[in-house]
């Protein structure tokens, strides 16, 4: 089957071609045999399709063989590693070889998109923590030039710049404390230190350690239903428990007066456990649910500062739920409450 449906410069130069030899021969037959006009007429129409049907069969034939050899060219020089003799023969080579380079042209054209998208990642990343570090610095840098400059002389203002330093100084601590915790997941240096233990004490440890927050905020902290029986999981008890914190000390932030935190844990198929963290507060409009994880994003450019912390708490939860090969879950609406869950491993009576 000819790769080459129809070719107009095959098809004109055989034209060209077939008319010049139908005129050569015409005339050299009205001559010599002296036909008359109709017999001459029939003659060279017959003579002119002849020899265009066979002059443009001949030279398509040509540029198909051009048209090959110049593919194989190309196939060779993409595929070198290739050994065959001939590469490209017939039409369903040359399909193959088109659907080949589609898909080339495709895979770079992804590989392009995925670089600027982490080109673009990477320069709101730096946006984002110049603008955390700057923050705190400037607070630190002008209490203590106000203090050396020796403007203020009564000890209470003295205490309370102090005070405000101290805090500057602690909220960089935070950043740098988080970030290098982070650093050392995504690099594979932090360690797990994988046990059983009962994660009911603890959600109880949480609510303990965060009681006096609570109250201050009039959140109230619960379990959905008594639960007479520990259950086991098997997983880092400290990473564990700070996910549990961070996802707690969330929902008392941003929760509305008198709301509700409340933490369920519900026993999945294949020996998994699923523990639900869910309030009353907020909510989170659902066009910032798939970057809430990442580093520094902010579901409002002042939300996290006011209220204290790193902003980096939740890719702080992601990276340790992604270290134990787990899944964590959010579902949000706005005015109604907001509900982050996570799978980890189960264990029966605390067996390993």
């Amino acid at each position: 089957m000819s790769i080459i449906k129809f070719n107009k410069t095959s098809f004109y130069l055989s034209l060209s071609i077939a008319l010049f030899c139908s005129v050569v021969v015409c005339s050299t037959a009205y001559f010599l045999f002296d036909f008359s006009l109709i017999q001459l007429v029939f003659f060279a129409g017959i003579t002119a399709f002849s020899i265009l049907i066979f002059t443009y069969f001949i030279l398509l034939n040509h540029f198909e063989n051009y048209m090959i050899k110049r593919v194989s060219e190309l196939y060779k020089s993409l595929f070198p590693s290739t050994t065959s003799t001939s590469i490209v023969k017939t039409a369903s080579d040359i399909d193959l070889l088109t659907r080949n380079l589609k898909k080339l042209n495709s895979d770079k054209n992804l590989e392009i998109e995925i670089l600027k998208n982490q080109e673009n990642y990477r320069k709101e990343f730096i946006g984002n923590i110049a603008h955390e570090l700057k923050t705190p610095l400037f607070t630190i840098q002008g209490y203590v030039l106000t203090l050396l400059e020796g403007g203020v002389e009564d000890k209470k203002i003295i205490k309370k710049y102090l005070k405000q330093t101290s805090k500057g100084v602690d909220r960089l601590s935070y950043i740098i404390k988080d970030l290098d915790l982070i650093t050392k997941f995504e690099s594979g240096m932090a360690k797990l230190d994988l046990k059983t233990f009962d994660v009911l004490k603890t959600i109880e440890n949480v609510f303990e350690l965060l009681d006096m927050q609570a109250v201050k905020n009039r959140i109230t902290l619960k379990l959905d239903k008594p639960y007479p029986d520990p259950i086991f999981v098997c997983a880092d008890e400290e990473r564990i428990q700070q996910v549990i914190t961070n996802l707690v000390m969330n929902s008392i932030k941003y929760g509305i007066d008198r709301g509700i935190t409340e933490v369920r844990v519900e026993t999945l198929e294949e020996n998994k456990i699923l523990i639900r963290i869910s309030d009353n507060g907020e909510g989170i409009d659902k066009e910032h649910l798939p970057r809430l994880f990442e580093r520094f994003y902010r579901v409002e450019k002042t939300r996290n500062r006011k209220l204290g912390g790193s902003g980096l708490g939740l890719s702080i939860v992601k990276h340790i739920i992604d270290a134990h090969n787990e899944k964590i879950f959010v579902e949000s609406q706005t005015d109604v409450g907001s509900e982050f869950s996570f799978t980890l491993p189960a264990r029966e009576n605390g067996l390993k």
